[in-house]
């Protein structure tokens, strides 16, 4: 098994990383909004705290990004972002007011958004001309998330919340031990054309603007469902042994997607890909704002999971690669990862002032705004990624 010529693929290090970050995630989505809420805090509070971590994702990504592709040090990037995540997380279990509370947030996730878009940098040296098989990878990451959100659901079912600070900080040391297995990857010559053809320049080359700003938009119509959902579904009765497997559900149908995934991008273009992903999201959170008391239509939403984050997921990292090349790929990956940071702070904000004010369906129909707009504003500039 090889990606790059005379290397092999080191397939289940990469995977592993994959796993055990993506397991933090799942433990920070379905429940840290809930976390909050038993410490007290409104959801006016719970939104600014969930927003800071994303607000981080707008500063250290560009930094952590420059520095990787001037020094060439990414993996050791990654290892010590890691390792400090773990670190300065574990502040939390010092105090739980507020003003701490945000300056924990700030602090590893400081160090925490600085790991995965240089280490996708990494892993798609590793690929090389197989860039392809991303995917295939990537899943494990999903694997990671869907057995937190399970495992860690019915944890906190029986045991409560106090436990939760504890389980989040031995995922956080599993990303570091994960960080120190993974080889460094081949070098690779870069192109005289590469190095001529600055960050700057393609940046700014025809639907590369439109691409980021609906990144960001994605990820804004996503505040309400990561801030809210769970407590959305517990005030419409719903366990949280039932809510943490259909945030699973999800997962498995982002898996499934995976698993073809290196079909479907030989079949459609990355623009009808990131278009099909935006008009899907309008529909889910407008079924999740209206008919989320209905089981069978909450399935049906979560299922959408697929292509909301699966498909455009794998479809933003391929128009990346492509528009970056291996030169300014950890600039062009931390850029991704920053604009998705903005889109994401302001959904935690936005949902977190909404909320109490209007309700869950006018909050999730900004959502479906948002993401509406995006596919129109894709279909119109991006012509020039079919």
């Amino acid at each position: 098994m090889s990606a790059v010529a005379g290397f092999p693929l080191p397939y289940w290090r990469l995977s592993g990383f994959y796993f055990a970050y993506f397991a933090l995630l799942g433990g920070v989505a379905p429940f840290l909004s809930l976390y909050f809420e038993s410490l007290g805090f409104e959801p006016a509070r719970i939104g600014e705290l969930v927003a800071i971590p994303m607000l981080m994702r707008c500063i250290a990504p560009n930094l952590w990004g420059w520095l990787g592709d001037a020094t060439g040090q990414r993996l050791l990037i990654v290892r010590v972002g890691a390792l400090l995540t773990a670190l300065t997380f574990a502040g939390i279990f010092w105090r739980q007011d507020y003003w701490w509370l945000a300056a924990i947030m700030a602090l590893h996730s400081f160090f925490w958004h600085a790991v995965l878009p240089q280490f996708e940098a990494i892993t798609l040296a590793h690929l090389g001309s197989q860039s392809s098989r991303y995917s295939q990878l990537r899943l494990w990451g999903s694997v990671g998330f869907i057995l937190t959100v399970v495992l860690l659901g019915m944890l906190l079912q029986r045991e409560g919340m106090g436990v939760y600070p504890m389980a989040m900080l031995g995922i956080m040391l599993l990303i570091s031990l994960c960080s120190a297995l993974v080889p460094a990857p081949p070098q690779q010559p870069a192109a005289a054309q590469e190095h001529a053809d600055g960050f700057l320049r393609r940046l700014w080359r025809p639907g590369v603007p439109a691409f980021f700003l609906c990144v960001a938009l994605m990820q804004l119509s996503h505040g309400p469902y990561y801030t809210f959902l769970s407590i959305h579904l517990e005030a419409l009765g719903y366990g949280r042994g039932l809510i943490g497997a259909l945030w699973a559900l999800g997962v498995v149908a982002e898996i499934l997607l995976f698993l073809v995934m290196h079909r479907v991008l030989g079949v459609f273009s990355l623009r009808a890909l990131l278009v099909a992903s935006f008009l899907i999201a309008s529909l889910r959170w407008v079924l999740l704002g209206t008919l989320a008391d209905h089981l069978s239509v909450l399935i049906f939403a979560q299922i959408l999971h697929a292509a909301t984050f699966g498909a455009f997921h794998v479809a933003a990292i391929h128009f990346v690669q492509q528009r970056f090349g291996e030169r300014y790929q950890g600039q062009g990956q931390a850029l991704y990862a920053t604009l998705a940071g903005v889109g994401g702070a302001l959904g935690a904000l936005y949902s977190g002032y909404a909320w109490q004010g209007v309700g869950a369906t006018l909050t999730f129909g900004v959502a479906a705004l948002a993401a509406l707009a995006a596919a129109v504003i894709l279909s119109l500039r991006l012509r020039e990624a079919d």
